[in-house]
């Protein structure tokens, strides 16, 4: 049985009205293309090792590098998720993605950045998501490794979905998030850190839900490309992660 990844016809149709218009020539096969980039990013191969039936690889990752430029691919995401209803309860979560050597053997050049810090863990990259109850994200942001998960929130705040619960761990534990929330009149579901002079309830069987956001990060990292960073540029990087969620959570339901 072949392992080769082909996108079906409806799910190409899913994702087609987020493509940029073709100028002059008409480009290669959508179907084809699109299939072997994520092929290659589900396995974590170099791009000259894409199989043959995939058409040149240098077609590959030329489209995959300038569609990244123009964050097609994060538009798709984004535009998938706001399909959606609004969520009653969403879940916010980081992880850490361990950088390759490749990934930060040179040193920076251009106007792109890298988004890759140093922690104890060695250099990385940290990706700050939240997901509705089903745990299919709606908001993925990428920062450097020593990022601190309440400064994550305050970037994916302005983009959150009016919810009417927020479920986060310790880390997001914090004066400023709970009254940014409590505008919104969303109810902050967040255990108390230890050294709160007055600790503040949650609901405990509500807590619970928060597995999904950690089964997400469990499936995008088993795509190798995400487990593992190989881009230097943070968009090439972060274009493989909204492939990942997109084929996972929002083309395959």
């Amino acid at each position: 049985m072949s392992d080769h990844y082909w996108l079906t016809e409806i799910q190409l149709e899913r994702i087609q009205p987020y493509f940029p218009r073709s100028h002059g020539r008409p480009r290669v096969d959508d179907r084809r293309v699109i299939s072997g980039i994520i092929h290659v990013i589900r396995n974590g191969l170099r791009w000259r090792d894409a199989p043959e039936i995939y058409g040149p690889h240098k077609t590959l990752y030329n489209r995959f590098a300038r569609w990244s430029r123009m964050i097609v691919f994060d538009r798709i995401l984004s535009g998938l998720a706001s399909c959606e209803e609004e969520p009653e309860i969403v879940m916010i979560d980081a992880t850490h993605l361990k950088a390759h050597r490749t990934a930060c053997s040179l040193a920076k050049k251009g106007l792109f950045p890298r988004r890759i810090g140093r922690t104890k863990g060695g250099l990385n990259s940290k990706l700050h998501a939240l997901c509705d109850n089903k745990g299919r994200p709606l908001v993925l942001c990428l920062t450097e490794g020593q990022l601190s998960d309440h400064v994550g929130a305050k970037l994916i705040y302005p983009v959150m979905p009016n919810a009417k619960v927020l479920i986060g761990d310790k880390g997001y534990d914090s004066d400023e998030l709970r009254d940014a929330l409590e505008a919104r009149k969303i109810k902050a579901c967040i255990p108390p850190r230890s050294n709160r002079t007055a600790p503040r309830n949650y609901s405990k069987t509500l807590y619970k839900q928060r597995h999904k956001i950690e089964n997400m990060f469990a499936k995008l990292k088993d795509w190798r490309r995400i487990a593992t960073r190989y881009d230097r540029c943070a968009h090439t990087f972060m274009s493989a992660i909204c492939i990942a969620a997109t084929v996972i959570f929002w083309i395959n339901q």
